[in-house]
């Protein structure tokens, strides 16, 4: 099982997006709306390089720190990986495709975290 908590695994993951300056990273509470994760991450690549770099520094530092989850991950093309870490399911996307699903309208970001906010 994980040695972490639910928060020491956000930090984790919000400092590999950071680390590999992944763009536009929005977190969504969804919680009361869900009933398969509390937490749905978004981030924006700028290429499926980019994007697939990124997916693999947040399993290989969740790893190293003794997350002991099993750790899902889809490649949904090469525009979309998702990461399902059962309490928070991060969402790794092209600038094209995040707008074409929209997902934070989908969920709502109220409540959310922002990158943007953040950097004003």
């Amino acid at each position: 099982m994980s040695n972490i908590d639910i928060s020491d695994v956000k930090n984790i993951v919000l400092e590999s997006l950071d680390n590999l300056k992944t763009q536009d990273i929005v977190m969504i509470d969804v919680s009361k709306k869900s009933n398969f994760t509390d937490c749905l991450l978004i981030g924006t690549g700028t290429s499926s390089t980019h994007i697939k770099s990124i997916s693999n520094e947040i399993t290989e530092n969740l790893k190293k720190s003794g997350y002991g989850k099993l750790i899902r991950g889809v490649e949904l093309d090469s525009e979309w990986v998702l990461i399902d870490l059962f309490d928070i399911v991060i969402n790794l996307m092209l600038s094209d495709t995040r707008e074409f699903y929209g997902l934070e309208k989908l969920w709502s970001a109220e409540g959310s975290y922002s990158s943007k906010a953040n950097s004003i």
